[in-house]
């Protein structure tokens, strides 16, 4: 059975992949050359309980600092963090602290699932399928690693490998995790309406549940929903999840994106006060300022720029392309330069956001061409969502219009 942090992480694992790996236009992390150097003070205050026991832990590892089982706790912790808090500096910290064990990890499984995560992190998809492989060659009953492959496979839209990953592990996890996983796949292949009935009942019935799984299983469900065209439920859903009162940045960008969708921007102003620091939610207060004439906006677009020239210039490419493309396509207005990302994002990512701003791109720049990676599977997968059908349409209606109109953009 899994530990109640590996439920966790594997439940970040689903939620980043899906957005924000998806979840999601951050910054490359940074990895110090040493585990006492200093490199920024972080947002979370030295009275928080998740950085007194890591500050506690890293000074017993200046004590012992062979200590692989202790070097793999700290980079748990500071990877949960990142999941939590949107900061990807805290990736860097958790690379760091495995970085001396390459040379004597051969047959610790323990640090092949923590450089996995590192690495698809960062889009190392190939390298962290390796790594994940690596583990459940030495533990062939790591459901962890099981569920990192089904979040990547999900991202690739390879599901055949994701759904035989989540029956793998089903055995072997909580019936909500193995339901969730389940539910995950056949939504997007074609199966929309029974998976949610599926993973509702599944969640209802789920009363021993760990919160952190309870609070995926409702944001899920919230999605679900919207792509049902029963924005009552999704609401109710994504309030649910809330109530949990769980920190979680996977949850708070949905909750967002649904609100601006609603056209209830200055709902998404009070919901993400104070999250300038994730840039993922600070795409979302961009949109929400831009939308009610903030006089904030401009002060936060200009951070989202400075954010992403750092990441380039860091890490010599560009991450989490489909928030840049975005960004691009509704505050920069600049649909040729989001479809260039756009385009060069969905070769490695092909999870439903990122073919929605493929396509929502194309159609801007005025370019549907384009968009036919996205179309393409759109009809393969049989994923259902009323909106990206429409985009599809307005997509096969675009060449007829510029024909009439002479061809001119």
């Amino acid at each position: 059975m899994l530990s109640l942090v590996f439920r966790k992480r594997w439940l970040a694992a689903l939620a980043l992949a899906a957005t924000l790996a998806s979840p999601v236009s951050q910054a490359a992390p940074y990895t110090p050359a040493n585990d006492a150097e200093v490199v920024e003070r972080l947002p979370l205050s030295a009275s928080d309980p998740s950085i007194r026991r890591v500050d506690s832990l890293r000074k017993q590892l200046a004590a012992r600092p062979d200590d692989a089982a202790l070097r793999i706790e700290i980079a748990r912790r500071y990877f949960d963090l990142a999941g939590a808090q949107g900061d990807p500096r805290y990736v860097g910290y958790a690379a760091a602290a495995i970085t001396p064990l390459a040379d004597r990890a051969a047959d610790n499984a323990s640090y092949w699932l923590l450089l996995g995560m590192v690495q698809q992190y960062s889009h190392e998809f190939d390298k962290a399928l390796v790594s994940l492989h690596r583990a459940n060659d030495i533990n062939p009953r790591d459901a962890d690693a099981m569920a990192w492959r089904a979040a990547i496979y999900m991202v690739q839209a390879r599901y055949d490998k994701a759904r035989a990953e989540c029956t793998q592990m089903a055995p072997l996890v909580d019936p909500l995790l193995a339901a969730g996983c389940s539910a995950y796949v056949r939504a997007a292949t074609g199966e929309l309406a029974p998976a949610y009935a599926d993973l509702r009942r599944a969640l209802d019935a789920a009363g021993n549940a760990p919160p952190e799984l309870k609070l995926w299983a409702a944001t899920r469900l919230a999605e679900m929903a919207q792509r049902l065209q029963q924005p009552a439920a999704a609401e109710a859903h994504f309030k649910r999840a809330l109530q949990l009162g769980i920190t979680d940045q996977f949850l708070l960008a949905a909750y967002a994106d649904f609100l601006l969708q609603q056209q209830r921007p200055a709902e998404v102003m009070v919901l993400l006060a104070d999250w300038e620091r994730s840039d993922v939610l600070l795409l979302r207060l961009a949109l929400a300022g831009q939308a009610t004439k903030d006089s904030r906006a401009t002060a936060w677009a200009k951070q989202m720029r400075e954010r992403f020239a750092a990441a380039s210039e860091r890490s010599g490419q560009r991450l989490h392309e489909q928030e840049a493309a975005r960004f691009a396509l509704e505050v920069d207005r600049n649909a040729r330069a989001a479809l260039e990302i756009a385009a060069d994002n969905y070769k490695t990512q092909k999870e439903p956001r990122d073919a929605e701003v493929l396509m929502r791109s194309a159609l801007a720049a005025n370019t549907p061409a384009a968009a036919q990676p996205a179309l393409a599977w759109l009809r393969e997968s049989r994923y259902e969502d009323a909106r990206l059908a429409q985009l599809a349409s307005q997509l096969a209606a675009a060449p007829a219009a510029a024909a009439s109109a002479g061809g001119k953009p």
